[in-house]
């Protein structure tokens, strides 16, 4: 009889690379919740759990295709209703584009790894903004491509160092990552800087991957689209359900490829990893042309509600002896500092802050930030009383966490 191998199954490689602090601080709190402690969860940007609600004729339209039978595989770029629909809509915004040049995909987290492996090999450079969304480096960790930092600056409102994105381009250089509106931030940039950072894709070749999920997010009115700027300019854009129309967890999203040739054989080569995932989620796809062509009325009363929460989250952050932070222009995130003492980390800060308040915040540290900056993230969807409250416990915490050092 053979005998059993008991040691335990190696997992790939890459596994060791890919971090979501986003996620994994979770864990931390679920410890803190089986100790008997209320945690208040400020570190996933989900409206739902925040008493916001999916606008009804979006569920409508999905319960709609559920009982007409459309439960199915789709087309992998998805159903051609709702990539007119989108294509219209980029018209709408100044994009002329076909629908042929847009991929429905599960959420954008999915656009955006079919676009980082449609266009990175194993050793290849992507310029990410520092801070970072997490996911952008962990999709570079598993295909082995490198993450290059560029600079953006607290000091002038988080805004990118066009200068330095600039020292940063080489030939290995295979895109460019712009959030705008930024997550982790809130920062809005002005036209001034995204024509810069369209000259910089024009002079060197670079693509630009435009994660524009919090578009219609920015409290002074939607965002113009990047690519509307230039039409010609290398600009793969990605949007979905999840944030402004309040459907994170449907997972309906899409890329658009701007109307230049140059990306052509980018598109296709998406097209082709998209084919071998099938498609993204069927009855979904039947809410995105309900969205683009219906009542967007939610937007304008979901905006103000932020608008009223920035507000409240920099007065409030600001005052607390050793915190600044910058105010936030759109989505639901800010990003303040704490003078952290001397070897303290932001981590340090952030667990601290969870174990003896149960107020759950993200280190910059998960964003790619130095540990010694003292930067966090805060998601303000509570309402504005729940925020008051968690705003007196944080400046509790840092007034007694400042004195031990």
């Amino acid at each position: 009889m053979a005998a059993h191998v008991t040691s335990s199954i190696p997992v790939a490689r890459r596994v060791g690379g890919f971090t979501y602090a986003i996620r994994n601080i979770v864990t931390e709190a679920r410890k803190v919740e089986a100790a008997g402690r209320t945690v208040r969860y400020l570190n996933i940007g989900d409206p739902i759990p925040f008493g916001f609600a999916t606008p009804p004729h979006l569920i409508a339209a999905v319960e709609a295709a559920m009982r007409d039978g459309y439960n199915g595989y789709t087309a992998s770029v998805g159903i051609l209703p709702a990539r007119e629909a989108v294509a219209a809509d980029c018209a709408a915004r100044g994009i002329a584009i076909s629908p042929d040049r847009i991929v429905l995909t599960s959420g954008t987290s999915e656009g955006i790894e079919l676009a980082l492996n449609a266009l990175a090999d194993e050793g290849d450079e992507v310029l990410v903004p520092l801070p970072t969304y997490p996911l952008y480096t962990a999709v570079l960790a598993k295909i082995r491509a490198r993450a290059v930092y560029y600079r953006t600056d607290p000091a002038h409102g988080w805004l990118p160092d066009l200068d330095h994105m600039r020292s940063l381009i080489t030939g290995a250089t295979r895109a460019i990552v712009v959030i705008d509106p930024n997550n982790p931030t809130g920062a809005v940039y002005p036209v001034e800087i995204r024509h810069g950072l369209l000259d910089l894709a024009e002079r060197h070749g670079v693509p630009i991957l435009a994660d524009e999920v919090y578009a219609d997010l920015a409290y002074a009115g939607p965002v113009a689209p990047l690519n509307s700027l230039r039409p010609d300019a290398p600009v793969i854009s990605f949007c979905s359900l999840s944030k402004a129309y309040l459907a994170p967890g449907w997972r309906a999203g899409w890329l658009a490829v701007g109307p230049t040739g140059r990306l052509d054989e980018v598109l296709a080569a998406i097209k082709k990893l998209a084919d071998g995932r099938l498609c993204s989620g069927g009855p979904m796809q039947y809410a995105i042309a309900a969205a683009l062509t219906g009542d967007r009325s939610h937007q304008a009363s979901f905006r103000e509600a932020l608008r009223r929460r920035a507000e409240l989250t920099a007065t409030r952050l600001n005052a607390v002896d050793g915190m600044t932070c910058v105010p936030p222009s759109g989505a639901f995130y800010a990003m303040p500092k704490v003078a952290l003492p001397p070897g303290r980390t932001d981590e340090d800060y952030v667990l601290g802050l969870l174990r003896s308040t149960g107020v759950l915040c993200v280190y910059g540290s998960g964003f790619g930030l130095p540990p010694d900056q003292g930067f966090l993230r805060v998601v303000f969807l509570a309402s504005p009383s729940e925020l008051s409250e968690i705003y007196d416990a944080v400046a509790a915490f840092t007034r007694e966490y400042l004195s031990r050092s």
